[in-house]
């Protein structure tokens, strides 16, 4: 028995937080990392449009963006042990490959970080900007998160309503990282890309 057979006979809980465990280690090693190394780096990209600078802040969006977290809650309530253990797979392999893209091509953010004057969203920004470096931009690992985890959900959906939901809010997710001014056409674009590469690709191939 392989250790992906002896995980998923488990049962659900324990995958998920055997792949959680996982995701969370490398996710926290690699992402921080990579922040603070661009941080200290004098050559930076500007890879945005000027236009795209006219995007406005809608602040309400921060709650479609923060719901990145309630996805990762969501896996144990909606998929088997194999596709958890596939999707944790993928879900490790995208965060080093996006690392790796992080170093390579080391860019900024173009707009320019400002706290709402709403008091109720201004601790809210002011807390995302201070954990969140205006770097690791291209592809956004928000962007790649949200596709993979919506994507495993939505092709284990039963009904067509539910689907589309799920279709719906990465739409949603997509849409709020530029709307709160964390991510550019660009970095949502490339952070699809990877996300459908290693979903479908992997799942192609019968290896993730």
């Amino acid at each position: 028995m392989s250790t992906g057979e002896k995980i998923t006979t488990r049962g659900v809980w324990p995958t998920y937080f055997y792949w959680l465990m996982w995701i969370s280690i490398v996710f926290f090693t690699v992402y921080p990392l990579c922040n603070w190394l661009t941080a200290n780096r004098e050559t930076v990209y500007r890879l945005y449009a000027t236009a795209e600078l006219e995007i406005p802040l809608v602040p309400q969006f921060v709650w479609i963006y923060l719901s990145l977290y309630l996805l990762f809650l969501m896996p144990p309530f909606f998929l088997s042990g194999s596709v958890m253990h596939a999707l944790g797979k993928r879900l490790v392999g995208a965060t080093i490959f996006c690392g790796v893209v992080f170093l390579l091509l080391p860019a900024e953010l173009g707009f320019e970080r400002v706290v709402p004057l709403d008091p109720f969203y201004s601790g809210i920004f002011a807390q995302l900007f201070a954990v969140d470096l205006p770097h690791n931009m291209v592809p956004s690992l928000h962007v790649t998160f949200s596709a993979m985890i919506l994507m495993a959900l939505a092709d284990n959906a039963q009904t067509v309503p539910v689907k589309a939901a799920f279709w719906m809010w990465l739409v949603l997710i997509c849409a709020s990282t530029l709307l709160v001014h964390q991510h550019h056409l660009l970095d949502v674009a490339t952070g699809l890309l990877v996300a459908t590469a290693f979903y479908h690709v992997a799942k192609k191939g019968g290896t993730l």
